[in-house]
Formats: C-alpha cells, sequence, structure tokens
C-alpha cells in the first residue's frame, strides 16, 4: 500500500481552548464541548451524517464509557457507532490514524475522528482498599490508572521529572532555552490570534453562565500577552528540593478544556479534500526517555510516507514542556522557524485527549494559508510513548 492511498482529510474542526478550572469552559462537560464540534465537522464535510461508518473518539481523563457513541445518538446520528480510544497525550492523533486505517482497509468510506478532554471536570477515582469489605467510606481510596511502573527517575504522576527534567539532564538543556522557547511559544499564539489565523478552525460554543444567560466562547484564552522572559524567569521551579532543577509552570503545557473533531474519508471521494494523510507512526521507548520519543516517531512517520525532514513545511511538536520541544527539534535538527510556529501547548494549552486533532487541523489551515506543503504533527505520550503523522495539502 503506497502513501497516497490513505485517507483524506475533508473536515475539521476545534473549539476554542479554554483554560482549565477558571476559564470559559470550566463548568462544560466534555461530551457538551465536543457536541458542536462534532456538527460542525459533519456539516462542513458535506457527506450526510448516515454516511459515517464509525466515531473514533479520544477521551483520557474522562473515567471511561463510550462518549462517542453517547454524542452520536444525542446528535440523532443513531446509525453511527462509536469508539473510545485512549493512548495519553497522543489519544486523538491515534484515534485519527485508527479512522484512516479502516479506510484504507476498505472496512470503511467515511469516519468521525478526534477528542475531547476537560481538566476542569474531570472525574475523581476510587477504588476499594484491600481487605475491606467495601461497604463505607473509609474501605475506599482514591486512585488513578498508571502508564508506566513507577521509578525514581519516571514517576506516573509527575511528568515534570519524566518528561522535562529528563530531557534537561539528558540533552544538556538550560532553563533560559526552556524559558526562551515558552516565551517564543506565546508570542506566536498571540500573534496567530490576532491575525485571525484559527477564526476558520474555532466553532464558537455557547456557554451557559450561573444566571441562565449564555456567553459565546470562540477565541484560545490560554495564551499570555504580558509573558516576558523577566516573569518567567521570576517563576519558581517545580521541585526546589532537586539542586538545579529548571522546570517551571512557565516553561510547562497548559491544563486546558477543548475538543476537536475531523471527518475522514477515502480518497476517490467526491467532496473538498483539505488534506491527505500520508502516514501515521506510534514508538514505545523507556519510559524515563518519554520526552523524547518524538524524535523516533518522527523519522518512522516520515519514512512510511516515503518523505525526508527537507521535505517538511510545517512541524508541531506538542509542548508538553519546553525542554522536550526543544530537545527534539535540536536533536532531529529542524529549522525552529518552521516549528511551532502558532505556538503549543504552553501557549495555546494541552486539553490531552483534544490535543492531537486540534494540532492536525491548525496545521492543515496554516499549510493552506501557505499554498500548501507537508506538515508533521507529532507528540509524546505518558508512559514512554510516542506519536507522529504525516498530512499533505495539495
Amino acid at each position: 500500500m503506497t502513501a497516497s492511498s490513505k485517507a483524506v482529510i475533508v473536515a475539521a474542526a476545534r473549539s476554542a481552548i479554554g483554560t482549565a478550572r477558571k476559564g470559559s469552559l470550566a463548568d462544560m462537560q466534555p461530551i457538551e464541548i465536543a457536541k458542536p464540534i462534532v456538527s460542525a465537522a459533519v456539516d462542513r464535510s458535506g457527506l450526510d451524517p448516515a454516511d459515517f461508518d464509525d466515531f473514533v473518539l479520544a477521551e483520557s481523563l474522562q473515567g471511561g464509557g463510550d462518549s462517542a457513541r453517547y454524542i452520536a445518538v444525542d446528535l440523532g446520528m443513531t446509525d453511527v457507532p462509536g469508539v473510545a480510544v485512549n493512548r495519553q497525550c497522543a489519544s486523538s492523533l491515534s484515534a485519527i490514524a485508527i479512522g484512516a486505517g479502516q479506510i484504507a482497509s476498505g472496512m470503511s468510506r467515511a469516519i468521525l475522528a478526534g477528542g475531547m478532554e476537560s481538566l476542569s471536570t474531570m472525574p475523581v477515582m476510587t477504588k476499594r482498599k484491600a481487605f475491606t469489605a467495601g461497604k463505607a467510606a473509609e474501605d475506599y481510596e482514591r486512585w488513578s490508572p498508571m502508564s508506566n511502573p513507577p521509578a525514581a527517575d519516571a514517576p506516573p504522576f509527575d511528568m515534570s521529572i519524566t518528561v522535562a527534567w529528563n530531557c534537561v539532564q539528558q540533552y544538556g538543556l538550560t532553563r533560559e532555552d526552556q524559558d526562551a522557547w515558552a516565551l517564543r511559544s506565546h508570542q506566536r499564539a498571540v500573534k496567530a490570534i490576532d491575525a485571525g489565523s484559527f477564526v476558520d478552525e474555532i466553532v464558537p460554543i455557547q456557554v451557559p453562565q450561573s444566571d441562565g444567560s449564555t456567553i459565546t466562547f470562540a477565541q484560545d484564552e490560554h495564551p499570555r500577552r504580558s509573558t516576558s522572559m523577566e516573569s518567567l524567569a521570576g517563576l519558581k521551579v517545580l521541585h526546589p528540593e532537586i539542586e538545579g532543577f529548571s522546570v517551571t509552570a512557565g516553561n510547562s503545557s497548559g491544563t486546558n478544556d477543548a475538543a476537536a473533531v475531523l471527518a475522514l474519508a477515502a480518497p476517490d471521494t467526491q467532496q473538498d479534500v483539505l488534506a491527505s494523510i500520508l502516514s501515521w507512526a506510534q514508538v514505545g521507548v523507556n519510559p524515563n526517555r518519554t520526552g523524547s520519543a518524538p524524535i523516533t516517531a518522527i523519522p518512522k512517520a516520515l519514512e512510511l510516507a516515503g518523505r525526508k525532514l527537507d521535505d517538511v513545511a510545517l512541524f508541531e511538536i506538542n509542548e508538553a514542556f519546553a525542554a522536550q520541544a526543544v530537545a527534539c527539534a535540536r536533536e532531529l535538527g529542524l529549522d525552529e522557524e518552521i516549528v511551532n510556529v502558532y505556538g503549543s501547548g504552553i501557549s495555546l494549552g494541552h486539553p490531552i485527549a483534544a490535543t492531537g486533532a486540534r494540532m492536525v487541523t491548525s496545521a492543515i489551515h496554516e499549510l493552506r494559508r501557505r499554498g500548501g506543503g507537508i506538515g508533521v504533527l507529532s507528540m509524546c505520550a505518558g508512559g514512554g510513548m510516542g506519536a507522529a503523522m504525516v498530512i499533505e495539502v495539495a
């Protein structure tokens, strides 16, 4: 199977990205954030809702279930089944890959794929303590699933060490390296917002308020216009007990709420094609090298697409942390002028399971503004994983 025989993207839509717990989407459930985005993707595709063979939706921190099917039924698309996907930060990139694979295999003609996340409303889970009856409140304790066995250099619940600090040590990065990348991310995101670069991809959402009114949310709210090297330098490190630790909230990704959904179709579709999906790749690495996983995933995806680094017009390496993005860009020898040109996780935010689909959506629109070309989207993912996807806008 050649790279040209994969699926094409006929629609891409996303919500604006909210800042978790204190932002515009803080009181909306992820399903309610996703529903208008799904509707927009269907409308923009030009396909009938009944044409879709499946709905693949990433939902990393929402506690399980099958929200894709819930949304399909709630929107009147009762003939469309749904499936949930979780590959941590790479969840919706994997959802798109699964949908593209179904189409490339000939098993489906059209697929909805994307992701949603609400860090604001993520459920708190508990489990029964061992050797208890499970009949009293004290028989239960807080619980979260782990993506890797705990290790001193790869704690599963502290990515500032597992991802960022390990990259700092492995690649010899400085605090200034990280803060400079973070500043540029905010500057680029603000510039893109001011230029209206995201307007066509964002679907305005009507957000209910406590007084019964609604507001329209249509602009990413996480980028900080006031960010400077001085303000970043003034932030405390996250682990002052570790000598030389240089990771701060300022050079880390945000916690966010958002949804993004794409409509995929067979290459011989009669619909307008936004982009072709040339390839995708997932990789596993030692959990203590999670942050550098895109260094392996990107060349693998490009090889599968029959392309080289020099063929790429645009990269986005999700900024889980500045350290990770800097390390990957430098180790691959990328021109930083074409990496994260409109910002990324630090500035726009990182709504975990929605991030990959947001990245693909933004890359499509940016490549179209630039007259086309190859785009590569990549990220690390908890537990020692990485993913990458290669798209082409004609």
